[in-house]
């Protein structure tokens, strides 16, 4: 395991490879930043929303899948008010047990903002199987979950025969995601990122008909040609697009954000993953497994736009990454109706021993932040 010598990202993201000097592409992408030609991508930015006004169907230009969060807000926002477009809006609805009170109340605010929205809703019991599933096969709870939202607005475009979607930020700039094969604003091959590359079979029960996990499925290759699909990576074409701006912009439409301490709940900001707190217990599983959860991630972000220092960084890294309050866990336990016992023996399956070790009884890092041993 190593860390990145300018960011305090690690090496063990599934897809990142460091260059020869210890630098990750996210940090070698952010180099390049003051070389970019705003004016041309603005103009490439317009002829896309050309390409949505020639194919508009029942009135819609566009489509954007939104949660009623920072990114889909300002998304949301910026299409309608600086591209001049009518988006539908898709909100892939997470189950009344899962949503959280916030979550409610930020898709509600985007509508009265002025938007039409569609709510994609897989059926509860199905999503809960799913996500079981996940969580037992591969620690991850959100697997499943996350093909569902991808698949939401692909799956209303073929539906409603609106071509033109807009997703938010490109992993290739923004963590390094190279498996994507692009690091400029086409999405169309969103579909191969590390979570949903492996399909659906990865995690469904043997005993569950494909007709139940229909929203889960991601178009295929064909269908997204045949139907002129084109995913866009809007966030390549604004400027100032990140996690800061797009909290600040949103909290000034309404957008609610948590109240909690990051010692709670693994975050700096209190402004990511509002709609639902289970997100909260799976960031701390990515720890375990990865090494690095939520917290890396903002301060390597914050990093290299200039607004914090690496030592900085370090610092608030060991204080909160991989942070999860026990009532988070629990109630996650009453949702699958298990023991707090049972829940810590599932976890230990899938601590990562290469890069973890036990000293007096606690688990630590292998390795510090400047790449020398631990213990």
């Amino acid at each position: 395991m190593r860390y990145c010598k300018r960011c305090v990202q690690p090496d063990t993201r599934p897809g990142i490879r460091f260059d020869d000097e210890g630098i990750c592409p996210a940090c070698r992408f952010a180099e390049n930043a003051p070389e970019v030609d705003w004016e041309a991508r603005r103009a490439e930015l317009e002829e896309i929303a050309e390409y949505g006004r020639a194919h508009a169907s029942h009135g819609y230009d566009c489509l954007i899948g939104v949660s009623g969060g920072k990114d889909s807000t300002r998304q949301a926002m910026f299409v309608r008010d600086e591209l001049g477009l009518n988006p539908l809006l898709v909100n892939c609805a997470y189950p009344p047990e899962q949503l959280a009170d916030r979550g409610a109340h930020n898709i509600a605010n985007l509508i009265e903002l002025g938007f039409d929205m569609i709510n994609y809703c897989p059926a509860p019991g199905v999503w809960k199987r799913l996500q079981w599933e996940s969580l037992t096969r591969y620690g991850n709870l959100f697997k499943s979950c996350e093909m569902a939202l991808y698949a939401s607005a692909p799956r209303v475009s073929l539906g409603y025969r609106i071509p033109l979607i807009f997703l938010g930020e490109n992993p290739a700039q923004t963590v390094g995601e190279l498996c994507l094969g692009t690091v400029d604003g086409n999405a169309n091959r969103v579909r191969y990122g590390n979570t949903i590359a492996s399909g659906l079979e990865s995690v469904m029960p043997r005993d569950m008909g494909a007709e139940r996990t229909i929203l889960y499925r991601f178009p295929t290759d064909a269908e997204m040609e045949n139907s002129m699909m084109r995913i866009v990576y809007l966030g390549y074409y604004i400027r100032d697009f990140g996690k800061r701006k797009n909290a600040e912009f949103s909290m000034r439409h309404g957008m609610q954000v948590r109240p909690d301490p990051p010692e709670d709940i693994g975050d700096i900001t209190g402004h990511e993953a509002l709609d639902e707190d289970f997100v909260i217990v799976n960031q701390m599983l990515k720890y375990i497994k990865l090494g690095f959860g939520k917290v890396v991630d903002q301060v390597s972000e914050e990093i290299r736009l200039g607004n914090m220092t690496r030592e900085e960084g370090v610092r608030l890294a060991r204080l909160y990454d991989g942070r999860c309050a026990p009532r988070f866990v629990e109630r996650l336990c009453r949702y699958f109706g298990i023991s707090r016992a049972e829940f810590d023996e599932l976890v230990e399956r899938f601590r990562n021993r290469d890069i973890w070790r036990r000293t007096d009884g606690r688990w630590h890092l292998a390795v510090d932040f400047d790449n020398t041993p631990l213990g």
